[in-house]
């Protein structure tokens, strides 16, 4: 009996602990300007609308739109030709940067990363 009393209170605390130990959520955002071609970024913050208020905020052109959000990973802007871009994320920022380009060339060609950013990790 006490063996298993001590188990469970092992376990207990192990799930505790654990519990303790998670990290909150993270969010991020990249806007950017189509226009201009200017971007503003965000990352660390506790919520998607406050991520996205603050990528807007750094985007310095008047036509600034949220190209992508992220939690608890990254994002990436990615420009081709002609005015053509994409944007993606990813649980790291190898995937985010490719599937960015991969948006971007559903558009147009010479595609790039002109922005990346993560959060969380």
């Amino acid at each position: 009996m006490r063996r298993t009393f001590l188990k469970t209170a092992t376990l207990c605390a192990a799930l505790f602990c654990a519990g303790g130990a998670m990290a909150a959520d993270s969010f991020g955002a990249i806007a950017y300007s189509p226009a201009t071609g200017a971007t503003g970024w965000s990352y660390d913050h506790n919520s998607r609308r406050s991520a996205e208020r603050t990528a807007q905020n750094n985007c310095n052109a008047n036509d600034c739109e949220i190209a992508i959000w992220f939690k608890n990973g990254c994002g990436a802007v990615a420009v081709g030709q002609q005015g053509g871009w994409g944007a993606d994320w990813g649980a790291d920022i190898d995937p985010a940067k490719y599937l960015a380009v991969e948006a971007c060339r559903q558009h147009t060609t010479g595609c790039r990363v002109v922005r990346w950013q993560c959060s969380g990790l």
